[in-house]
């Protein structure tokens, strides 16, 4: 099965309504989206900033590569992605996945195994910046 993808990097903001206006869902009957946002607090510390790095000329060929993969394991007819980099405060958007499929459990599926699997597999670090100094962590956390 072919399907569409649309995959974006976001130096500054990450616009989670406009990437789901670029999602093709002719003869999709789902659209379950993940928006993932920084949180306020890590640990008893107050979060300041994310601040993530990329190893560009990796990130959307990885991307790109893990949306046709769920395209092709779970039958769904698009997905677009798409991961900030650079600083990132509190309750900004940090990651936004779409998926549109014919049916409801296929786009569930895909959505959860998409964002595990970048979280796996992107080239992406992420330093937290909090009230207690500054961190690097693997992946994504």
């Amino acid at each position: 099965m072919s399907g569409i993808v649309v995959v974006e990097e976001a130096e500054s903001d990450l616009e989670p309504q406009k990437l789901l206006a670029r999602l093709p869902t002719t003869g999709c009957g789902a659209v379950v989206s993940f928006l993932g946002i920084t949180r306020e607090t890590e640990g008893g510390a107050q979060v300041h900033r994310l601040e993530f790095d990329a190893w560009q000329d990796k990130l959307k060929p990885v991307l790109q590569r893990l949306a046709e993969e769920a395209i092709e394991a779970f039958g769904v007819r698009a997905v677009a992605m798409a991961h900030r980099t650079g600083s990132v405060g509190p309750q900004e958007p940090i990651v936004a996945i779409h998926v549109g499929s014919p049916h409801r459990k296929e786009a569930f599926q895909a959505c959860a195994w998409l964002i595990d699997e970048l979280k796996k597999q992107a080239p992406i670090w992420k330093k937290e910046v909090t009230s207690e100094g500054e961190t690097w962590k693997e992946g994504l956390g």
